[in-house]
């Protein structure tokens, strides 16, 4: 990627899910996150279901969207639970939807509940022209597990995936995006999540395949990007 610049900051801006997951979250934490993301004109807000239809409020007229999570962060709910959810949050206005995987269901070897979990939210997403991204949760996972999950969702016609929630015992790596990259190939993208702190680490997920990057440091990461160049 490019020398740091006002033009390459909103490149990176443009990559990134602004997120804001913490449990205790307040409602004047949210509303920062929103008017930090028109500033910076970042490509989401990540948020829980119950924030979205004031997400969607904050952000009308900006090009900034809303991305929901869904069963989250565990994966462990049933998929017409995951399904329900999927279409309010659509309905209170978000535009993307990251669901965990039923990981318990792959590592049983349980691959057509997988498959149906992950249907269960890309349907939806497709009938209504959101987008859907499915979390792996990949540090629970061997090489093997990756690349199931991964074909299983490019299957199931999801848009992206994703390598973790953030809560699980590992955040994104290099080699898990590359991996996961490999798999599923240019038709989909890949949405780096959990640890993306500065912009080196940023840079290194993107060189690596991945086309979209979650993170709750977005604003200094942009701001490392403009830095130098006096912008």
């Amino acid at each position: 990627m490019n020398a740091p610049s006002r033009e390459y900051a909103r490149l990176v801006a443009g990559l990134i899910d602004h997120t804001l997951l913490k449990p205790n979250a307040s409602r004047a934490e949210i509303e920062a996150l929103c008017h930090e993301a028109a500033e910076f004109r970042f490509a989401t807000v990540c948020v829980h279901p119950t924030w979205v239809r004031l997400c969607a409020s904050l952000l009308r007229g900006s090009p900034v969207r809303v991305c929901a999570v869904v069963g989250f962060p565990l994966g462990a709910a049933t998929p017409d639970v995951k399904q329900f959810e999927t279409r309010r949050v659509i309905f209170d206005g978000a535009c993307e939807v990251d669901t965990v995987i039923n990981i318990g269901a792959l590592k049983s070897g349980d691959l057509r509940l997988v498959e149906r979990d992950i249907a269960a939210v890309a349907e939806p997403c497709r009938e209504t022209g959101a987008i859907s991204k499915v979390i792996i949760e990949a540090a629970y996972l061997t090489d093997e597990e990756k690349i199931v999950a991964c074909t299983l969702a490019k299957a199931a016609g999801a848009n992206f995936v994703k390598t973790s929630t953030g809560f699980g015992p590992g955040g994104a790596t290099v080699a898990d995006v590359a991996l996961m990259r490999r798999v599923v190939g240019q038709e989909m993208g890949v949405k780096a999540a959990g640890g993306v702190r500065d912009l080196a680490a940023l840079e290194a997920m993107v060189d690596a395949g991945a086309s979209r990057i979650g993170a709750s440091a977005g604003v200094s990461i942009v701001q490392e990007a403009k830095g130098t160049a006096g912008a």
